[in-house]
């Protein structure tokens, strides 16, 4: 794909989430409870997990601030996967009506327009004070540049990974016409990931780590941050994530071809 293609879909992205965004502003009650609602599970949660944490005197080995950073870290990729994907819950609607059939005739790519069909306001105003919590904790950790570099690198994984995720969902969707019940599974499974994988014994740590990859979603950048991954670990996460995108991918066309329109 050439630099004016991504110009072109970025565009309508833009269109798509403006769009979006006018639609809830348009309920500003509605806006602020969930807001509201977003913040104070937010604060608790940070709030549970410190004082879990401070009459423990650890949590698998780490401190509070360690452990802080790793729910933060988790947020990270949850939230933004959710400020991008939120058109993913609204997918069922798409096919049981037959908006789908107007979607594939459409110049341009399904999967982008189902997945990313515009952006999540809510999700938009609480990003910033996440990031900056997330750099201002992990400060604290005294990270070499190296290890920050790696710990991106390794978010960026965990987003392809839950990208990886969604597409599966909608793919799910396509077959069985059932989407939110999957996409909460998702949610329900990946919430595992809010403390470190190191509090789970095995085969579960290992499921959830190679198979379902949420270690290395939500636990390897917080661990890299901390410099407790090794070179082979790193690149492992690398190809798994690469391997459950093209995984999902194929999921995707071959569901496309078992679709029939809701016009038959």
């Amino acid at each position: 794909m050439d630099v004016r293609r991504l110009f072109y879909y970025f565009k309508i992205w833009l269109f798509m989430s403006k769009n979006s965004f006018l639609m809830v502003l348009n309920q500003k009650s509605v806006l602020l409870i969930f807001l509201i609602g977003k913040v104070l599970r937010f604060l608790f949660f940070i709030a549970f997990l410190f004082f879990l944490v401070s009459g423990a005197e650890n949590l698998a080995g780490y401190n509070s601030t360690q452990s802080i950073f790793f729910f933060l870290s988790f947020m990270i990729i949850d939230t933004t996967s959710q400020f991008f994907f939120r058109e993913v819950y609204r997918f069922r609607t798409y096919v049981v009506t037959g908006d789908f059939d107007l979607i594939l005739a459409k110049p341009m790519s399904a999967l982008f327009r189902v997945l990313m069909g515009g952006a999540d306001v809510i999700d938009l105003i609480t990003l910033p004070p996440l990031y900056a919590a997330t750099s201002y904790v992990g400060n604290l950790l005294s990270p070499t540049p190296f290890q920050v570099f790696i710990y991106l690198l390794l978010l960026l994984t965990g987003l392809l990974i839950t990208t990886a995720f969604h597409i599966i969902v909608i793919s799910f969707g396509i077959i069985t016409l059932e989407v939110d019940h999957s996409i909460m599974i998702y949610r329900d499974i990946t919430a595992m990931g809010r403390f470190p994988i190191d509090i789970y014994k095995e085969p579960l740590k290992g499921i959830l780590t190679y198979f379902i990859p949420v270690a290395i979603m939500m636990t390897f950048p917080a661990k890299a941050f901390m410099g407790l991954v090794n070179f082979q670990g790193l690149l492992s996460a690398i190809v798994i994530g690469g391997v459950f995108m093209f995984v999902a991918l194929r999921f995707w066309n071959f569901a496309l071809k078992k679709y029939t329109s809701a016009s038959s």
